[in-house]
C-alpha cells in the first residue's frame, strides 16, 4: 500500500490512482461488509494525519458503526447530530476545519481536530456515511472533498 505523501504526482492524479485501485479492490465482490471494511483500509493506507476512517450506515432514523479504521467508535449517530449525522441528514458532504467549533460535534476521539462525512447515496437512497478525522486542523480542502466524493460514488457502484 501507499501513503499520499509518498506519490510524486499532484493531489488529484495520487486520488485517481487510488479510485482506481478501490475498483480493482473491489471487482467481483458482492458483500457490501467486505467493500467498505476494504475501503476504509485502502483510504486508511492513503492517507497521512488521519486517526479515523470508516462507515456509519443507515438504520431507520440514525447511522450505526459500520467498518472502520482507528480507536473505537460511538455506535449509534441520530440523523441530525453531529458531522455524521448532519451530513445524513442533508445528504450533501460536511467539512469541518476545527471539530471544537462544529455546534454538537460528537467527540468519539478526543485527538480529532478535523472531520470530513460524505453521504453514500445509490438510487436516491441513503446508504450511510464515509467519515474521516483527522488530529490536525484544516486537514481537508475542497480538493479532498472533490475526490472523496468521486471515492463514494466508485464504492457505491459496489454496494
Amino acid at each position: 500500500m501507499f501513503k499520499l505523501e509518498k506519490f510524486q504526482g499532484k493531489k488529484e492524479e495520487n486520488y485517481e490512482l487510488v479510485i482506481k485501485q478501490l475498483e480493482a479492490l473491489l471487482a467481483g465482490e458482492s458483500n457490501q461488509v467486505a467493500n467498505l471494511a476494504n475501503a476504509a483500509a485502502l483510504l486508511n493506507q492513503f492517507f497521512e494525519e488521519v486517526n479515523w476512517v470508516g462507515f456509519y450506515l443507515n438504520d431507520g432514523n440514525e447511522l450505526v458503526l459500520g467498518p472502520f479504521q482507528g480507536l473505537p467508535a460511538c455506535v449509534r449517530i441520530p440523523f441530525g447530530k453531529g458531522v455524521c449525522g448532519t451530513a445524513a441528514e442533508k445528504r450533501e458532504t460536511v467539512r469541518v476545519e476545527d471539530v471544537h467549533l462544529f455546534p454538537g460535534h460528537i467527540a468519539c476521539d478526543a485527538a480529532s481536530e478535523s472531520e470530513i462525512v460524505v453521504p453514500i447515496i445509490k438510487d436516491g437512497q441513503l446508504l450511510g456515511v464515509l467519515d474521516i478525522d483527522s488530529p490536525r486542523k484544516n486537514r481537508f480542502d475542497e480538493v479532498d472533498q472533490l475526490y472523496l466524493e468521486k471515492f463514494v460514488q466508485a464504492l457505491v457502484r459496489f454496494l
